[in-house]
Formats: structure tokens, C-alpha cells, sequence
């Protein structure tokens, strides 16, 4: 047996032995009806988490074909594998460069801090990677919520859609602006598949989230430009916004985003509404716009 294909063999036998000591319910998926001949997940399952169809997951734990480093991330994700585990895989398929890496954390950039401190009538915020949320002027607080409270870690657009109840709420049409976002973060992840900040995310969701599951399995892509807003805001009322994305020409990982409305429309008239009672609201409570 060659180097290569025992080297294959192991990493079968690994994926298998890591698939054995998990539990639906602890990936999020339903333990089904269908009695379990083994412990753990079944090869299907693990390839509906890891996005890749059940004949290709087969074939890499049965040793007959090598993986790529996207596969590999996925089904690391799929896995949960901790570090040392992942290391071992990545070894295993020659893929020690591709590892997993984690980014330096991203800082808003102070151009786009102070375009924020001078925009008071329209809601905005600096996305980053992933979508996650760098900074916010106070209107995109009242908006949306009080971005201070979130820890940093969790301060990410996408995952405020899906878990948030209070932000999941203000979308008339959550499902359409939830798929939207999903579409935006798959075309980020074929840049950058190997992320370990991205595949924390992705698993995150997969796991707390049934929609985000389906939807990511889906491969649908697109890219954050434009488009409109229909929210159902507790003291404001119904907004229809129109966004605008502002790219970073010093850091093309930052984007500001915009919402506006036009002059005279009840929407525009909510948003000055929602600005004087930001205004009003107690010092010590009212949102802020940094981290």
C-alpha cells in the first residue's frame, strides 16, 4: 500500500471514529425514527452538515479519493473538530498549509468612524467580515438594537438575524432578507473557506438553526450592493428603507452601510421621529457607537 493511500485510510478511519461520537441532538438534527444500527451520525448527516453530497463523504471515509482544503474545513465544521483534531486531518491530507487561521480582529477604520459621528439622520453602520458589525451610529442602535449590550464576539449581522428574536422580528420579510443573507456569506466564504472565525460561524448556525442549515446547503450567492428594507420598528412603526453599501478603498474587508429614506415620505418622517427620541432618551442608557 502506498504512503498516500494509507495516509487516506487513516484519515477514513479517523472521520469515522469522530462521526461515532457524536449525537444528532448535538449538531442539531433530530434523532428520527428510524432506529440507529451504530452509535452516532450517519454518513448522510454528516455530509448534510458539511454541504457536500452523502457519495463524496462516503468515498473520503472509505479512502478512495483525496480531499481539498474546502472539504476538509467543512467537514472539520461538520465535525466538530477541535484544533489538535483539525491539525491532524490537514496533516493527514497534505493540507498543512491550508489549516484553518484565524484573522487578526478587524478595527473600524477612523475615516469610517467619523462619517458615522457625522451622519445623524440616516442609520449606518461599518460591516466587516462575515458581516460582522464594526461600529454604528446611535439611529442604527434605535433601529436595530443596542449593538453595546452584544459581546463582540456575537456583534455579526447574519447570526443577529437568525437568533435574535427582537431583530428577527423588525423584518416584514424575514425569510427573503434571512436567504439574502446567507447568499451574502457563501460568496464570502469562497475566499476564505479556511477561516476559522468563518467556520465557528457557519457552525454556530448550522447548529441553532434549521433554516440557516437548509439554506447554506443551498450554495445560493450574492453580492452586498443595494436594496430595500420593509421593517416593523416597536415605537418608530413601519419604515421602508432603501440601503446602500459604501465600499473601503483602504480596506476593501470594511463596507459602510447606509439606510435612507426620501424627503416627505411617512418613512422618512418615522426616522426623524426615531431621531428626537434617541435624543430624548436617558444619557446612561442611550446607545453608543463604539466598541
Amino acid at each position: 500500500m502506498s504512503g498516500n493511500n494509507a495516509r487516506r485510510n487513516e484519515l477514513g478511519d479517523f472521520l469515522k471514529a469522530r462521526r461515532a461520537e457524536l449525537r444528532p441532538h448535538a449538531v442539531g438534527l433530530p434523532d428520527g425514527d428510524r432506529p440507529r444500527r451504530v452509535p452516532g451520525l450517519r454518513r448522510e448527516e454528516v455530509a448534510q452538515l458539511a454541504s457536500i453530497s452523502t457519495d463524496y463523504y462516503t468515498r473520503l471515509e472509505q479512502g478512495s479519493l483525496p480531499a481539498s482544503a474546502h472539504v476538509l474545513a467543512a467537514v472539520a465544521r461538520a465535525l466538530r473538530l477541535d484544533e489538535d483534531q483539525r491539525t491532524y486531518v490537514y496533516g493527514l491530507a497534505g493540507k498543512d498549509a491550508a489549516r484553518p487561521r484565524r484573522r487578526t480582529a478587524q478595527r473600524v477604520r477612523p475615516q469610517w468612524q467619523l462619517l458615522l459621528d457625522q451622519l445623524t439622520e440616516s442609520p449606518a453602520m461599518v460591516l466587516g467580515r462575515y458581516m460582522d458589525i464594526l461600529a454604528w451610529n446611535s439611529l442604527a442602535a434605535a433601529l436595530i438594537t443596542d449593538f453595546s449590550a452584544i459581546p463582540a464576539s456575537q456583534r455579526n449581522y447574519v447570526r443577529l438575524a437568525f437568533l435574535d428574536p427582537a431583530v428577527r422580528n423588525l423584518f416584514d420579510d424575514w425569510e427573503t432578507t434571512a436567504r439574502t443573507c446567507v447568499a451574502f456569506l457563501r460568496m464570502e466564504a469562497a475566499q476564505s473557506s479556511t477561516d476559522s472565525r468563518l467556520a465557528s460561524l457557519v457552525g454556530e448556525l448550522s447548529v441553532q438553526d434549521e433554516d440557516f442549515r437548509r439554506w447554506w446547503a443551498s450554495h445560493d450567492v450574492a453580492s452586498r450592493n443595494s436594496g430595500t428594507k420593509l421593517l416593523h420598528h416597536p415605537v418608530a412603526g413601519d419604515l421602508t428603507l432603501d440601503w446602500e453599501m459604501l465600499a473601503s478603498t483602504g480596506d476593501p474587508d470594511q463596507q459602510l452601510m447606509v439606510m435612507t429614506a426620501a424627503q416627505g415620505t411617512p418613512s422618512h418622517q418615522a426616522l426623524s421621529f426615531l431621531t428626537s427620541w434617541t435624543k430624548t432618551t436617558d444619557s446612561k442608557t442611550a446607545p453608543t457607537n463604539r466598541r
